[in-house]
C-alpha cells in the first residue's frame, strides 16, 4: 500500500526542445524533427500542469508525485511505449526484490509512472568501466532506434565528446528543471556546462568522496583519544596542524632498529593530494563568471597544499617495500602498520577491503588548510547524458521519462539519502555516518580539471606529487602544456 504523500511538488515545465546542432551521428546536422507535432503538443499540456502545479505550490499543496501530467486534451502525456534504458557498466540483468520499506516505494512509484505514461525504463550494464567512453562516442557517432541514456565516467574522450558536440543539451529540455533540488544537491551539471549549455547531470544526494580512516587502537596505544578526532571536526578545529600533531604523536621505532613499526599514514598519495588542495580554497581548473576555464595551478592556495602533501609525504607516509604493488597501501592499513589512511568512502562499505579490518576505525573528512574556510568534499558523480545524434522530441521523451524515474517516491522519503543505508552496513562506526558521511552529502563543490579536454590529471601532475618530488619542477613540466589546453578549451 502507498504511503501518504507530503511536501511541496516542483512543477514541471515542459515545452518543445531547440534543435541541438551536433557532429554526432556521422557527422551531420541534425535531421529535420519528426517528432516536432507531438512536442508541440507535449508543450502545450506542459503550460497547463505547470500553471495547475504553480497554483497549488501557492495554495500550500504537499510534494505528490503521483500528481499526473496531463497533456492538451487532459490525458496524462504518451510517451508512446518507448523503452528508455540507462546505461551503465554495473546494473545486474535482473533487479534484486525489494530489501526495505524505502525500495518497496520506489518500486511502487516507478510501476506508477511506466503505466500512466505508457513506457517502460530500466537501467542495464553495456561493456564495462573501461570501454565506457568509447562505448559512448562510438554510439553518438552513430545512433540507432534505442532510446538511451548514457552514464559516463570521468574520462579524457567524454570531455572530447562534449567539445565536439556529442552530447545533448539538457538546457534545451523543459522537462529539466535544475533548479530542482535533486540536481542542486550535487552540482554535477554546473561541472558538465558550457556557457548556458549543459551536457551531464545526477539525480539526488552526491557519492561521499576522501576522507581519512584512523585505527582507533593505535590511537589509544598513543595516549589519543580517537572521539577527539570526531569532537575537532565537530567544533571546526579539525585542520592540517591538528593533523599532523596526531601523526608525530604515533609514528613510533618500537624496537629502536632504525625502522619505524608505526608510520603516521599509508595511502594512495593522489587522493590525499586533490582533498588537500580543495581543502586550502585551491583547486586545479577554474572557471570565471563569463563561463571560461582558468589555470590556477600555480594560485598560493594551490600552491600550500601541493607544497604541505609533499612535507607530509617525506615524514609521515609509509614507504613500500620494494616490488610492492601500487595498492601495498591497503595491506599496511589492514595490517595496523600506521595510524591514518585518507581515502575514499567507499573502502568502507560492504564489499570493499576495509571489511577485512579487524582494528576499529574511524572517519573524518579532510583537515581544513590554513585558507579553507570550512571542510570540503570534492564531489565526483557518474553524468548521465543523451546522445546528440537524436532529434529535439526524441531527447525530450526520455528526458522526461528519466525525470520520473529519478523523483523521490513520496514526502516521506524526499530527503532519503541511500548512501547513509549503504554505510551503515559498512565497517563505520555511528559517528562517521551521522557526523562524517552526513557531512560530505551537504559541504561539497566541484572541480572543472576534468572537464578540459586532454588534461589528465593523474599523469600529468598528481601522481608525480610524492615524496622525494619537488613541487616546483612538477609544475614547471606542464604549465605551458594545461595553459595550451585550457586556451583550447575555451575556444
Amino acid at each position: 500500500m502507498r504511503k501518504s504523500l507530503s511536501a511541496k511538488v516542483t512543477a514541471a515545465t515542459l515545452s518543445a526542445a531547440m534543435l541541438l546542432s551536433a557532429t554526432g551521428c556521422g557527422n551531420q546536422a541534425a535531421p529535420e524533427q519528426a517528432g516536432d507535432k507531438a512536442t508541440a503538443e507535449t508543450t502545450e499540456a506542459a503550460a497547463e500542469a505547470t500553471t495547475e502545479g504553480t497554483e497549488a505550490e501557492a495554495a500550500g499543496d504537499e510534494y505528490d508525485p503521483y500528481q499526473v501530467i496531463t497533456d492538451a486534451d487532459g490525458n496524462p502525456v504518451d510517451l508512446g511505449g518507448i523503452e528508455v534504458i540507462v546505461r551503465d557498466w554495473w546494473s545486474p540483468e535482473e533487479p534484486a526484490a525489494p530489501a526495505n520499506d524505502y525500495e518497496e516505494a520506489v518500486q511502487d512509484y516507478r510501476d506508477w509512472i511506466q503505466e500512466t505514461y505508457n513506457f517502460t525504463i530500466k537501467s542495464q550494464a553495456f561493456g564495462d568501466w573501461g570501454t565506457n567512453p568509447t562505448d559512448f562516442v562510438d554510439y553518438a557517432t552513430t545512433g540507432d532506434d534505442n532510446y538511451y541514456l548514457f552514464t559516463l565516467r570521468s574520462d579524457p574522450a567524454i570531455t572530447s565528446a562534449m567539445a565536439n558536440g556529442l552530447m545533448y543539451d539538457l538546457a534545451t529540455l523543459d522537462c529539466l528543471d535544475f533548479n530542482d533540488e535533486k540536481f542542486q544537491r550535487n552540482k554535477t551539471h554546473e561541472q558538465y556546462s558550457k556557457g548556458d549549455s549543459i551536457y551531464g547531470m545526477f539525480a539526488g544526494y552526491s557519492e561521499a568522496r576522501s576522507g581519512v580512516y584512523f585505527n582507533k587502537r593505535i590511537l589509544q596505544d598513543a595516549g589519543i583519544d580517537p572521539e577527539s578526532i570526531y569532537d575537532m571536526q565537530a567544533d571546526g578545529s579539525w585542520t592540517w596542524d591538528k593533523f599532523e600533531e596526531l601523526c608525530q604523536k604515533v609514528q613510533v621505532d618500537k624496537d629502536n632498529d632504525g625502522t619505524n613499526d608505526v608510520w603516521g599514514m599509508t595511502l594512495n598519495e593522489g587522493i590525499m593530494t586533490t582533498a588537500a588542495v580543495f581543502s586550502n580554497n585551491g583547486d586545479y581548473v577554474g572557471k570565471d563568471a563569463n563561463g571560461k576555464y582558468t589555470y590556477d595551478l600555480e594560485k598560493p592556495e594551490t600552491l600550500e597544499a601541493l607544497e604541505w602533501v609533499t612535507h607530509m609525504y617525506d615524514t609521515y607516509d609509509m614507504p613500500d617495500p620494494e616490488g610492492a604493488e601500487w595498492d601495498y597501501y591497503k595491506e599496511a592499513f589492514l595490517n595496523g602498520m600506521a595510524a591514518f589512511m585518507p581515502d575514499d568512502e567507499y573502502c568502507g562499505t560492504p564489499g570493499n577491503f576495509l571489511e577485512d579490518m579487524k582494528d576499529e576505525v574511524g572517519f573524518v573528512m579532510f583537515p581544513k588548510g590554513p585558507k579553507g574556510t570550512d571542510y570540503v568534499n570534492v564531489w565526483t558523480n557518474n553524468a548521465v547524458a543523451i546522445p546528440a545524434c537524436y532529434d529535439a522530441d526524441k531527447a525530450w521523451k526520455i528526458a522526461f521519462a528519466w525525470n520520473l524515474y529519478t523523483q523521490a517516491p513520496s514526502a516521506e522519503y524526499k530527503d532519503y539519502n541511500g548512501y547513509l543505508s549503504t554505510a551503515r552496513n559498512g565497517i563505520f562506526d555511528s559517528r562517521a555516518v551521522d557526523e562524517t558521511i552526513t557531512m560530505m552529502s551537504e559541504k561539497g563543490t566541484i572541480g572543472f580539471q576534468s572537464m578540459v579536454p586532454n588534461l589528465d590529471l593523474g599523469p600529468d601532475l598528481v601522481y608525480n606529487i610524492a615524496a622525494g618530488n619537488v613541487v616546483s619542477e612538477q609544475i614547471e613540466a606542464i604549465r605551458d602544456t594545461w595553459k595550451a589546453y585550457i586556451d583550447e578549451a575555451n575556444k
